[in-house]
């Protein structure tokens, strides 16, 4: 496997991507620090196994994202790596020709250059921190870390996230309960000390300073949407009781969805209307989201894959992407600039 160092001399970062990565992590932390009163939304396929369509994608997000500027910040999601309940595709970096070769050395410089390019379109990205080796590699073209429900328990994964240079959010059980992801919110706010690699692929000490950008994501589960009002209310509780701010991302796919793609615009509008009555915790919102609706099996003759398709959870179209945007946008854009951030 090529060191970290060794994948960053081949895969450069870019002036350009570099002023996109910063520009993306600078508003994401002053949306949650209440300075700016816009929401942020990290929509995009379920996971990428199409870098031409992935950034087919990512060119008319960018379009999107600079129309509804005034209202909300559009990041990308770029997630490469899949956890899988038994088994099943792992995702872009760990099989990169979706055949079961594994050649990682692959996916992993990949994986690089379609975040490289995304960037350099002007996008942030936001993507799934599950292999705790793999930020070394694509961490400073990240905008946005998500720690899934199955791993906001991890101490693994807390201890990595204290120190991430990007905001996280961890997501809530898969039994729908919020205690793992508050307390993994309070755990990567403090200063770690634990294994890792460095640059040059060494097992190594890495101390981190703590992540203050620690965040709720709602997404449902033990067979319930956990996104209504009632919800949203129990959450703000949470998190006063446990001393933490009020900052809440709604996934809107998952189990408030049901798992069920065509639900996700019901799902946002709701939110959006709590957004519009006064809501202030509900500061971003996720979507599952990529060219063409639904999804499809790998087959074993690649070329037989319909472009645009997510592999692996059900997306939204994009012509139903731009309609939930831009009907957000619209709701949003007298109630947002009247409130001080």
């Amino acid at each position: 496997m090529p060191t970290p160092e060794e994948i960053h001399a081949r895969v450069p970062l870019s002036n350009a991507a570099a002023n996109s990565v910063v520009a993306g992590r600078r508003a994401l932390e002053a949306i949650l620090d209440r300075k700016d009163a816009r929401r942020f939304v990290v929509l995009g396929p379920c996971s990428i196994h199409d870098p031409v369509a992935g950034l087919d994608y990512a060119r008319r997000l960018k379009i999107l994202a600079d129309e509804v500027s005034e209202t909300m910040l559009l990041v990308m999601r770029v997630y490469f790596e899949k956890p899988r309940t038994s088994t099943g595709w792992k995702g872009f970096i760990n099989d990169p020709h979706m055949d079961d070769t594994f050649h990682i050395e692959e996916g992993m410089q990949r994986a690089r250059e379609f975040l490289l390019a995304v960037n350099e379109i002007g996008l942030p990205a936001g993507t799934e921190a599950l292999d705790p080796i793999s930020p070394q590699y694509l961490g400073d073209l990240v905008a946005w870390t998500a720690i899934g429900a199955r791993t906001s328990e991890s101490q693994t994964h807390r201890e990595m996230s204290s120190g991430l240079s990007t905001p996280v959010g961890f997501k809530n059980g898969t039994d729908g309960s919020l205690d793992a992801a508050i307390n993994a919110i309070i755990s990567a706010a403090a200063p770690h000390s634990f294994l890792g690699i460095n640059a040059q692929g060494r097992s190594a000490v890495t101390r981190t300073r703590g992540n203050k950008y620690g965040h709720l994501v709602l997404r449902g589960g033990g067979d319930r949407p956990n996104y209504d009002t009632v919800s949203v209310t129990l959450a703000e509780a949470a998190l006063s009781k446990a001393k933490l701010s009020q900052n809440i991302v709604v996934d809107c796919s998952h189990a408030n969805s049901y798992k069920k793609p065509e639900l996700q615009p019901l799902v946002m509008q709701d939110c959006i209307n709590q957004i519009r009555l006064g809501n202030r915790s509900i500061v971003g919102l996720m979507v599952e989201s990529f060219i063409e609706a639904g999804n499809q099996p790998i087959p074993s003759d690649l070329s037989q894959l319909k472009y645009g398709c997510s592999v692996t959870d059900g997306c939204v179209d994009w012509a139903t992407t731009e309609r939930m945007i831009r009907d957000a946008h619209q709701a949003l854009r007298t109630p947002l600039p009247q409130r001080q951030p």
